[in-house]
C-alpha cells in the first residue's frame, strides 16, 4: 500500500512505547505512521464533505491510548476532544494516564518519574526519554495556548449500546479510529462475542452508530479476515498494509434503533 500522506519515513523514536508513553503489558501497539496516514485520510474525507474543523474523536478498542496521545501531537490543531474506552479496566487506566500527556500537569510529572529513573540507575535510555519528555512539554505548551484537547476515558464494553450509550451522552464523535481485536495479541471481549447471526464488529459499529455525529469519519483497522460492513454505514476508503486491512466508513443518514436497544 503506497502512503498517500505520511510519504517519507519520519523518526518516531519520542513516540517509542516506554519511553514517554506509559505501556500496558500484552496490549499491542498501533504503528504511528499507519496511524497518521489513517487520520489524515480520514480529514481528506471530511474535507470533501466540506467539514473543516477540529474533530472529537473516539475510540472504543483504545488498549493503551498510545496511538491516541501520538496522534494528539502530531495532528494538535485538528482534534478538539478525544474519547477512549476499552473493556478491560486495567488498560482503560493506562489509557488515562496517556491521556493526560497532553497536558503541561501530565507531562511534568511523566518528566519527574522519567528524571528519578535516570538519577537511580543512570541509563542511556532514561536520559533520552527525559530529551523526549521535554519536547513533548514544550509543544505542548505552545499547541495549548491555541487551544487545549479535553478528554474521556472509561471502561466499557463496545458491542452493548445501553452500557455504551451513557458514557458517550453529550460527545457525539465525528471520528472514530479503532483498531479492533484480531484474535492474536488480543480477542473480543463483551455481550456479542458469542453471537451466531452477527460478528463482535458488526455489534460494535451498530452500538456506535446512535452516539455519531451525522457526518462522522469512521476508521476501522482489522485483519483481512474480519468483515468490516454494515448496512447502516457505507464505506468510503479501503487499502492495506502487511496483514492490515483499513476500511473508512461514513454512517448513512437512517434513523433506525439499534438492536437490543430499549
Amino acid at each position: 500500500m503506497p502512503y498517500r500522506f505520511v510519504t517519507e519515513r519520519e523518526d518516531y523514536s519520542d513516540f517509542a512505547s516506554g519511553r514517554v508513553f506509559y505501556n500496558a503489558p500484552g496490549a499491542p501497539v498501533f504503528p504511528v505512521r499507519l496511524a497518521s496516514e489513517t487520520f489524515q485520510r480520514g480529514m481528506a474525507v471530511r474535507r470533501r464533505l466540506g467539514l473543516t474543523g477540529r474533530v472529537v474523536m473516539y475510540d472504543p478498542c483504545c488498549g493503551s491510548a498510545y496511538h491516541l496521545t501520538a496522534l494528539a501531537h502530531l495532528h494538535w490543531g485538528d482534534i478538539d476532544s478525544i474519547v477512549a474506552a476499552d473493556i478491560d479496566a486495567h488498560i482503560a487506566t493506562v489509557a488515562a494516564r496517556n491521556l493526560r500527556l497532553l497536558t503541561g500537569a501530565g507531562l511534568e510529572q511523566r518528566r519527574a518519574e522519567i528524571a528519578e529513573l535516570l538519577a537511580r540507575y543512570g541509563k542511556a535510555s532514561h536520559a533520552d526519554a527525559l530529551q523526549s519528555a521535554q519536547r513533548f512539554l514544550d509543544r505542548v505548551r505552545v499547541c495549548t495556548e491555541r487551544h487545549a484537547i479535553t478528554t474521556h476515558s472509561f471502561c466499557a464494553d463496545a458491542t452493548d449500546a445501553q452500557t455504551l450509550h451513557p458514557h458517550l451522552a453529550g460527545w457525539s464523535p465525528d471520528f472514530v479510529l479503532a483498531d479492533v481485536p484480531y484474535g492474536q495479541h488480543t480477542a473480543w471481549q463483551g455481550a456479542h462475542t458469542t453471537d451466531d447471526a452477527h460478528t463482535p464488529l458488526w455489534w460494535l459499529l451498530d452500538a456506535m452508530h446512535p452516539s455519531l455525529h451525522a457526518a462522522a469519519v469512521v476508521a476501522i483497522a482489522a485483519d483481512k479476515r474480519q468483515c468490516v460492513a454494515h448496512a447502516h454505514y457505507e464505506r468510503v476508503d479501503h487499502f492495506q498494509l502487511g496483514k492490515r486491512q483499513v476500511v473508512l466508513l461514513l454512517p448513512t443518514r437512517q434513523t433506525y434503533a439499534p438492536q437490543g436497544a430499549e
